[in-house]
């Protein structure tokens, strides 16, 4: 059983950086493409950055390149991916989720119904 945990989000000022945590457990990386999507009040889900299962491709929402990165740790049965999310907006203000899903290789998904696994979501509020 997959399982997917997330941490570190808070308020921070506009131009702040926080870094998320999100452990995924049960299985490991090179058979999960793993991604991080946002949700703020009244907006669908989006894709805010995704990662191919062998870490072989990156995306990352237009509004979010330059700003976020994302980087994986492995150790022993247990997977962790970050993202670190420096020059924070105002317009980043949202519930954030982790999510892994079925292997993808060259490529990752950004369709919310294409992963199977979330975590619980951490609010990340920007405001002065």
């Amino acid at each position: 059983q997959v399982q997917v945990v997330e941490s570190g989000g808070g308020l921070v000022q506009p131009g702040g950086s926080l870094k998320l945590t999100c452990t995924v457990s049960g299985y490991t990386l090179d058979y999960l493409s793993i991604a991080w999507f946002r949700q703020a009040p009244g907006k669908e889900r989006e894709a805010v950055s995704c990662l191919s299962s062998r870490a072989d491709y990156t995306y990352y929402l237009d509004s979010v390149k330059g700003r976020f990165t994302v980087s994986i740790s492995r150790e022993n049965a247990k997977s962790t991916v970050y993202l670190q999310m420096n020059s924070l907006e105002p317009e980043d203000t949202a519930v954030y989720y982790c999510a892994a899903g079925a292997p993808a290789y060259g490529m990752c998904y950004t369709y919310f119904r294409q992963y199977d696994y979330w975590g619980q979501g951490t609010q990340v509020t920007v405001s002065s």
